[in-house]
Protein backbone atom coordinates (compact mmCIF):
# COMPACT_ATOMS: atom_id res chain seq x y z
CA UNK A 1 0.00 0.00 0.00
CA UNK A 2 1.33 3.61 -0.71
CA UNK A 3 1.80 6.11 1.91
CA UNK A 4 -0.34 9.27 1.79
CA UNK A 5 0.96 11.72 -0.33
CA UNK A 6 0.54 15.39 0.83
CA UNK A 7 -1.07 17.05 -1.83
CA UNK A 8 0.61 20.72 -2.28
CA UNK A 9 -1.68 23.87 -2.87
CA UNK A 10 0.42 24.62 -6.66
CA UNK A 11 -0.36 20.64 -7.74
CA UNK A 12 -4.63 20.65 -6.78
CA UNK A 13 -5.27 22.46 -9.91
CA UNK A 14 -3.35 20.03 -12.30
CA UNK A 15 -5.00 17.48 -10.15
CA UNK A 16 -8.46 18.47 -10.26
CA UNK A 17 -7.72 19.37 -13.98
CA UNK A 18 -6.52 15.73 -14.99
CA UNK A 19 -9.62 14.29 -13.48
CA UNK A 20 -11.64 16.38 -15.49
CA UNK A 21 -9.76 14.76 -18.47
CA UNK A 22 -10.57 11.13 -17.54
CA UNK A 23 -14.27 12.50 -16.77
CA UNK A 24 -14.67 14.34 -20.03
CA UNK A 25 -13.30 11.08 -21.79
CA UNK A 26 -16.18 8.90 -20.04
CA UNK A 27 -18.76 11.55 -21.02
CA UNK A 28 -17.73 11.79 -24.51
CA UNK A 29 -18.17 8.22 -24.86
CA UNK A 30 -21.60 7.96 -23.37
CA UNK A 31 -22.82 10.99 -25.39
CA UNK A 32 -21.17 9.41 -28.45
CA UNK A 33 -19.08 12.54 -29.22
CA UNK A 34 -15.96 10.93 -30.88
CA UNK A 35 -14.01 14.31 -32.12
CA UNK A 36 -14.74 15.38 -28.62
CA UNK A 37 -13.26 12.20 -27.32
CA UNK A 38 -10.22 12.63 -29.72
CA UNK A 39 -9.36 16.41 -28.44
CA UNK A 40 -8.67 15.12 -25.68
CA UNK A 41 -5.57 13.49 -26.71
CA UNK A 42 -2.43 14.57 -28.57
CA UNK A 43 -2.13 14.23 -32.05
CA UNK A 44 0.69 11.61 -31.44
CA UNK A 45 -0.80 10.19 -28.83
CA UNK A 46 -0.10 6.54 -28.05
CA UNK A 47 -3.48 4.08 -27.62
CA UNK A 48 -3.07 0.35 -26.43
CA UNK A 49 -6.24 -2.36 -25.18
CA UNK A 50 -5.23 -5.60 -23.68
CA UNK A 51 -8.46 -7.24 -23.78
CA UNK A 52 -7.28 -9.84 -21.88
CA UNK A 53 -5.01 -8.06 -18.66
CA UNK A 54 -3.15 -10.95 -18.08
CA UNK A 55 -1.63 -11.01 -22.08
CA UNK A 56 0.97 -8.92 -22.72
CA UNK A 57 0.98 -9.03 -26.04
CA UNK A 58 -1.69 -6.34 -26.89
CA UNK A 59 -5.16 -6.49 -29.25
CA UNK A 60 -4.70 -3.31 -30.60
CA UNK A 61 -2.33 -0.63 -30.52
CA UNK A 62 -2.84 2.75 -32.47
CA UNK A 63 -0.81 5.90 -32.79
CA UNK A 64 -2.42 8.78 -33.58
CA UNK A 65 -5.27 10.42 -32.35
CA UNK A 66 -6.84 10.37 -35.97
CA UNK A 67 -6.51 6.50 -35.74
CA UNK A 68 -8.77 7.01 -33.15
CA UNK A 69 -11.66 7.58 -34.41
CA UNK A 70 -12.96 3.95 -35.48
CA UNK A 71 -12.30 2.71 -32.19
CA UNK A 72 -14.72 5.57 -30.27
CA UNK A 73 -16.96 5.11 -33.19
CA UNK A 74 -17.49 1.66 -32.93
CA UNK A 75 -19.30 2.74 -29.43
CA UNK A 76 -22.08 3.81 -31.86
CA UNK A 77 -23.45 -0.53 -31.76
CA UNK A 78 -24.75 -0.23 -28.55
CA UNK A 79 -28.17 1.63 -27.97
CA UNK A 80 -26.58 2.81 -24.93
CA UNK A 81 -23.65 3.43 -22.39
CA UNK A 82 -22.81 4.43 -19.29
CA UNK A 83 -19.18 4.86 -17.65
CA UNK A 84 -18.88 4.58 -14.54
CA UNK A 85 -15.46 6.15 -13.16
CA UNK A 86 -13.77 4.09 -9.77
CA UNK A 87 -10.93 5.90 -8.40
CA UNK A 88 -8.01 7.43 -10.32
CA UNK A 89 -4.37 7.61 -8.23
CA UNK A 90 -2.53 10.17 -9.87
CA UNK A 91 0.95 8.35 -9.83
CA UNK A 92 3.86 10.96 -10.82
CA UNK A 93 3.09 14.06 -11.40
CA UNK A 94 5.81 17.35 -12.57
CA UNK A 95 3.96 21.05 -14.41
CA UNK A 96 3.44 19.78 -17.33
CA UNK A 97 3.41 15.78 -17.23
CA UNK A 98 1.86 13.14 -15.36
CA UNK A 99 1.15 9.47 -14.84
CA UNK A 100 -1.74 7.63 -13.38
CA UNK A 101 -4.76 4.44 -13.39
CA UNK A 102 -8.20 4.99 -13.32
CA UNK A 103 -10.47 2.32 -12.99
CA UNK A 104 -13.81 1.92 -15.07
CA UNK A 105 -16.92 0.14 -15.29
CA UNK A 106 -18.47 0.66 -18.52
CA UNK A 107 -21.90 -0.53 -19.18
CA UNK A 108 -22.96 -1.05 -22.72
CA UNK A 109 -26.45 -2.02 -23.81
CA UNK A 110 -27.64 -3.81 -26.85
CA UNK A 111 -31.09 -4.04 -28.02
CA UNK A 112 -32.42 -6.52 -30.82
CA UNK A 113 -36.22 -6.63 -31.00
CA UNK A 114 -37.47 -7.78 -27.80
CA UNK A 115 -34.14 -9.22 -26.38
CA UNK A 116 -31.97 -6.66 -24.45
CA UNK A 117 -28.28 -7.59 -23.15
CA UNK A 118 -26.16 -5.79 -20.95
CA UNK A 119 -22.17 -5.80 -20.92
CA UNK A 120 -20.04 -4.61 -18.15
CA UNK A 121 -16.53 -4.54 -18.06
CA UNK A 122 -13.97 -4.37 -15.81
CA UNK A 123 -11.41 -1.47 -16.88
CA UNK A 124 -8.28 -0.04 -16.26
CA UNK A 125 -6.26 2.59 -17.62
CA UNK A 126 -2.81 3.70 -17.38
CA UNK A 127 -2.39 6.74 -18.71
CA UNK A 128 0.48 9.44 -19.18
CA UNK A 129 -0.76 12.74 -19.55
CA UNK A 130 0.83 16.05 -20.70
CA UNK A 131 0.37 19.61 -20.19
CA UNK A 132 0.14 21.59 -23.80
CA UNK A 133 -1.24 25.16 -24.01
CA UNK A 134 -2.82 25.03 -20.72
CA UNK A 135 -4.51 22.11 -20.84
CA UNK A 136 -3.93 18.11 -20.10
CA UNK A 137 -4.08 15.50 -22.63
CA UNK A 138 -3.57 12.15 -22.69
CA UNK A 139 0.18 11.92 -24.17
CA UNK A 140 -1.10 7.66 -24.03
CA UNK A 141 -3.72 5.50 -22.76
CA UNK A 142 -3.64 1.78 -21.80
CA UNK A 143 -6.70 -0.19 -21.34
CA UNK A 144 -6.51 -3.31 -19.34
CA UNK A 145 -9.84 -5.42 -19.57
CA UNK A 146 -10.22 -7.48 -16.10
CA UNK A 147 -12.94 -9.16 -17.24
CA UNK A 148 -16.43 -9.07 -19.22
CA UNK A 149 -19.57 -10.21 -17.70
CA UNK A 150 -22.60 -10.50 -20.06
CA UNK A 151 -26.53 -10.21 -18.50
CA UNK A 152 -29.95 -10.68 -20.23
CA UNK A 153 -32.15 -8.21 -19.63
CA UNK A 154 -36.02 -8.30 -18.64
Amino acid sequence: MSKYVAISPEETPDRLAIRELIEAYAHCADRRDAKGQMALFTADTHFVVYMNAKDPTPSQELHSREALAPVFADLNQYAATMHFLGQTTILELTRDRGTGETYCMPHHLTIDGEKRRLMIAALRYTDAFVKMDGAWLFAERKLYVDWVEQRELS
